[in-house]
């Protein structure tokens, strides 16, 4: 029998509580009954909540605080005030000191990050950690990164992505050699500012075993699922996540509005009502949600802070995946096959 995968969980992070989280972890035990959980939070609060179900409550640890980041605190002020003792530190020391495979928070993302860099340090040869979130697509899925742990990045920068970026997708869609491609204003060699046309020179010239390098790709490409990896630096990243949700709601709203607006339209739902639910299916952000932080020195999932348990299990369903399969030997195996990145 395979060993247990460990997930430490940051329960009082998030926009709706310690409800959305247990929840989350009892629908993700159902898929993954090999996963055992570390509840970091109040545990006057949580403790009730997860002996409500008595099989999730079978596989379940707490560490009590009642230290709490706030949603809108500055990540600065997260490391003074919950450095040590928080719910959210004590998630990501779970993983440190090896009680945890992997920890999943759905609290302040900057204060995300800021504490698991504290807390994990970075991989060896990695600048600074990504984010990397699942993005739906015609053809199914893509990872992009960075969609905003940090701005800005020069070409080593953006080459330790596609390399993280390519380890992430091995893992999720079973792929040897992962498609990656680098975000810029054209496909031709010549458009782009100079750190990204370095970049593409950089992974041209390394040809990867574990990364298959496609060149330039586009905004457009983005939903095409031109690549299985789009490499940018987070403050576009960041628009083009929060453009494309924002997008999808708008398209939602359309359809809603419409489908009741005549008697016809609403026939013609009814007669169509299993295609509309397989594209309200598809575009429903739960689905994939979860973002990666990718270069620390252990596995952190950011959950979106507003979703709900279907949404918070995803996220779980994610770092069960990357604890798995061994997400961190992946991305050194490829580090190392990278003279570009060991010779630094």
């Amino acid at each position: 029998m395979a060993e247990s995968v460990r997930i430490s969980l940051d329960a009082m992070g998030g926009d709706n509580g310690p409800s959305v989280i247990v929840d989350g972890a009892a629908i993700a035990l159902e898929r993954h009954p090999d996963t055992r959980f570390l509840f970091s939070g109040d545990e006057a609060v949580v403790r009730p909540l997860v002996e409500a179900r008595p099989k999730l409550a079978a596989v379940s640890e707490y560490r009590h605080t009642t230290v709490t980041i706030a949603m809108d605190a500055k990540p600065s002020q997260a490391v003074r005030a919950g450095r040590r003792n928080s719910s959210m530190w004590l998630a990501i020391q779970a993983v440190r000191d090896g009680e945890a495979d992997a920890a999943v928070s759905a609290g302040n993302t900057g204060a995300l990050m800021a504490l698991s860099k504290l807390c994990l340090k970075t991989m060896a040869h990695i600048e600074r950690p990504a984010l990397a979130a699942m993005w739906p697509t015609t053809r199914g899925e893509s990872i992009v990164l960075d969609v905003g742990a940090s701005i800005g990045a020069d070409a080593s920068h953006l080459v330790d992505m596609a390399i993280m970026g390519a380890a992430m997708a091995s893992i999720v869609f079973d792929l040897k050699r992962p498609t990656v491609g680098l975000l810029n204003v054209g496909t031709e060699e010549i458009k782009g500012v100079e750190t990204v046309r370095e970049a593409s020179r950089l992974l041209r010239e390394a040809d990867m075993p574990g990364l298959a390098y496609h060149g330039f790709v586009e905004g457009d490409d983005l939903g095409r699922g031109t690549v299985d990896v789009v490499v940018t630096e987070g403050f576009a990243g960041n628009i083009a996540l929060k453009t494309a949700e924002g997008t999808a709601k708008q398209i939602a709203q359309y359809l809603r509005a419409a489908m009741t607006r005549t008697w016809t339209a609403k026939l013609g739902y009814l007669l169509a009502k299993g295609a509309f639910d397989a594209l309200r299916d598809k575009m429903d952000p739960r689905n994939v949600n979860g973002g990666v932080f990718l270069g620390l020195e252990g596995i952190v999932i950011k959950s979106h802070g507003g979703t709900d348990g279907i949404g918070f299990a995803g996220a779980i369903d994610l770092a069960h995946d990357m604890a798995r399969h061994q997400l961190m030997r992946t991305i050194r195996d490829l580090l190392d096959d990278t003279p570009a990145v060991a010779e630094t």
